[in-house]
């Protein structure tokens, strides 16, 4: 199977992006992910799937986390924590009662660990939701390989689907 073609067949899934931050002793981390989705209600479950290869991967294993559900203004946050690290940006962390968390997200979900599994080159993390909140805004969403809010991410694709 050619792979490229399926990432790019996948990529026309349009997603949110959130970035999953946890602790390690007195260290925070974080991870930029858009393989996020809700699991269930009754428990409250949600799944979040990282890389094998990521150096977040091992930390989520038996940890609390949060996911926090990036708004349009925050785009400088999801390319740092995907490992493109943005000079001079400050984050802005809060202290969750589980998990660390980022300030002036959309929204963000408290999670106790649930269960992991394999997921082929991806762990499946699901995390029960013990704390949650979130408000109004434009969300940060990527399509085709483009990044940004959501109106400005349809119009560049369509751009380069005329040239």
């Amino acid at each position: 199977m050619d792979t490229r073609a399926l990432r790019q067949c996948l990529g026309r899934f349009t997603t949110g992006v959130t970035v999953v931050t946890c602790r390690d002793g007195d260290r925070v981390h974080g991870i930029t992910v858009n393989s996020f989705t809700s699991v269930s209600l009754e428990p409250p479950l949600v799944l979040v799937s990282i890389a094998r290869s990521a150096k977040a991967c091992e930390l989520l294993a038996e940890r609390s986390f949060a996911v926090n559900i990036l708004g349009a203004h925050q785009r400088e946050l999801a390319l740092h924590f995907a490992g493109r690290p943005q000079g001079g940006l400050e984050i802005p962390w809060e202290d969750g009662r589980l998990a660390p968390r980022l300030a002036g997200c959309l929204a963000y979900l408290e999670c106790s660990p649930w269960q992991a599994y394999n997921g082929g080159d991806h762990v499946l993390y699901l995390g029960r939701v013990e704390a949650f909140s979130h408000g109004d805004g434009e969300p940060l969403v990527f399509f085709a390989g483009v990044l940004g809010p959501l109106g400005e991410v349809g119009q560049e694709v369509l751009s380069r689907q005329v040239r």
